[in-house]
């Protein structure tokens, strides 16, 4: 049913139209797990599907070694709930993987959260029924649900990608993926290991799995911009100091520009003299995690002579810390300046291309041509590995979303429909997908992700909890409200020199066929003015979505 043919006709709620649940919300991660707290103590009929074998969503699946936060943990963790911030301890600044995916289990069993959902259960479709305003989700295994609303909690990094290299399969040895790593036990100790890939992932693994294999090699395409994390651990008296403090933090987050616990410096690069810039650098290096990426000169992202110092100090920084002056310098990035993608933070990375065990292989002068038996082949050289490491990251932002076949109004196909590019309305909705929500999707405020996701989760139960209140069964983005907010999207994005760089933030993925465009995949000015749009929209009875 188009939405110009739908009257306002207001109907006595869902309980006789034979639909399975009020909603479904895909993933039980951070986002998954609030959602359904929210619309359950809404009364609401929810069920969550999840992939994994547990929640956890990022903290289930990215059990590698070395992952952990890069935002400070209590920073990080929910705010909505005053129990979880007066019983949970967090021990280091930021948080390892395993603490992380604790807390979440907390979280769940604390909220008897686990009753409504299903795991191992993967979403391969999700159709929008036009006759019933509901939406079909088929799983895997061929079983259907219904529901009024669906809510996918999917992550922007969430669908991991290997490399396009000959012979994958062949290999007879240990193989992973960081994002797909096993819950068994993975021992390096003494063994050959490869890893392919320098990113964030990358950075925190190496410098792991350098302490106990036999001999490392990494396989680098393009080198990142890293900076030293500063992680340490949290005392009973500072973790009592930190609870105190709570309302402040959270606080604090709300105002930044990125939901970090740092925020710019409001003077330019060089409105200072090159002694208190430097100071200044200085200072924000040795600062515990993004102090240096978005807190820095406020003129950092959009002028190039500005980030050209920085990025030259960084520089020098490596050179300090690697011994080799060859190897030094391909690390060092020439294709980006420092900022214009995430800044991996890492905790002696540098140094480990000081050991004997280490070596740095340039696949962009030599690619790798091909996986092998034993190991791979470059273009000079056979190498024979035991184990394999693939810390090439995701096909972020849209790539979850790809991997299941949505289907809005008329059977129109979400990925056909932003095949150039996401169109979205507040980043939330999509037009002609009526009833379906996104939390973290293109298009959003990320930053540091779970303030968002609170802020996503909120917005989009007091939407749906507008609608059941004023017995609508439909809601979709007009075409208007979607075409402003991704105008405003798209003009936020001019000026700033991360748009003119490849990366998963702009949407290309070199290991993902047809992605090698850049797009507007996320939305890049500040959260309170995301906010303020937001808030905006919902006080005055939602105006950019049309209801019956």
């Amino acid at each position: 049913m188009a939405p110009d043919s739908i009257t306002q006709e207001r109907t006595e709620g869902d309980t006789a139209t034979g639909l399975d649940y009020d909603s479904i919300v895909i993933g039980a991660g951070i986002s998954g797990l609030y959602q359904l707290y929210r619309l359950r103590q809404q009364g609401q009929r929810v069920k969550v599907f999840e992939m994994g074998t547990g929640v956890g969503g990022t903290w289930y699946w990215n059990r590698y070694p070395g992952c952990r936060f890069d935002s400070e943990s209590y920073s990080y963790g929910y705010s909505w709930s005053q129990e979880i911030l007066d019983e949970w301890d967090w021990t280091e600044h930021f948080s390892p993987q395993p603490e992380t995916e604790k807390y979440l289990n907390f979280v769940a069993d604390k909220f008897d959260l686990r009753k409504d959902i299903q795991f191992s259960a993967r979403v391969a479709k999700a159709y929008y029924q036009d006759d019933s305003r509901s939406w079909k989700v088929t799983l895997d295994d061929g079983t259907e649900h219904t529901s009024r609303f669906l809510v996918t909690a999917i992550g922007p990094l969430s669908a991991p990608v290997f490399p396009r290299i000959e012979g994958r399969d062949s290999f007879k040895g240990e193989a992973y993926h960081t994002g797909l790593w096993p819950k068994h036990e993975v021992s390096c100790e003494g063994k050959r290991v490869a890893v392919i890939g320098t990113g964030a992932t990358g950075v925190q693994a190496i410098t792991e799995i350098a302490k106990t294999a036999k001999t490392l090699t990494v396989f680098q395409r393009r080198p990142n911009w890293c900076k030293p994390l500063m992680n340490r651990k949290i005392s009973k008296q500072e973790m009592a100091d930190i609870r105190a403090q709570y309302d402040e933090i959270f606080q604090k987050c709300k105002e930044s520009a990125t939901c970090f616990l740092h925020t710019p410096d409001l003077r330019n690069t060089f409105d200072v003299s090159e002694e208190e810039r430097l100071a200044f650098w200085q200072q924000q290096y040795d600062s515990p995690g993004f102090a240096m990426w978005v807190g820095n000169f406020r003129d950092m992202m959009t002028n190039r002579d500005a980030n050209d110092a920085v990025s030259a100090f960084v520089a020098e920084k490596i050179r300090e810390r690697v011994n080799d002056p060859t190897v030094a310098e391909l690390l060092i990035p020439d294709d980006h300046g420092f900022g214009t993608r995430r800044v991996p933070q890492e905790s002696g990375y540098f140094e480990i291309y000081n050991q004997d065990n280490v070596e740095l292989v340039s696949i962009l002068k030599t690619p790798i041509e091909e996986i092998t038996e034993t190991g791979l082949r470059t273009g000079d050289r056979e190498f024979e590995f035991d184990m394999i490491v693939y810390a090439t990251g995701f096909d972020a932002i849209t790539g979850s979303f790809d991997r299941i076949d949505i289907r809005g109004a008329g059977g129109q196909t979400l990925k056909d429909k932003w095949k150039a590019g996401p169109k979205t309305f507040v980043g939330v909705m999509v037009q002609n997908f009526p009833n379906m929500y996104m939390l973290v999707g293109p298009h959003t405020a990320l930053g540091n992700i779970p303030r968002s996701i609170e802020y996503a989760v909120e917005w989009v139960s007091d939407a749906i909890g507008h609608l059941t209140a004023n017995g609508y069964t439909y809601a979709d983005a007009t075409q208007a409200a979607e075409d402003e907010w991704t105008k405003f999207v798209i003009k936020g994005n001019e000026g700033l020199l991360s748009a003119d760089v490849d990366s998963w933030m702009t949407g290309v993925n070199q290991n993902v066929e047809g992605k090698q465009v850049r797009i507007i995949a996320r939305y890049s000015g500040s959260a309170p003015v995301f906010r303020e749009w937001c808030d905006t929209e919902a006080a005055n009875g939602y105006p950019g979505i049309t209801k019956a």
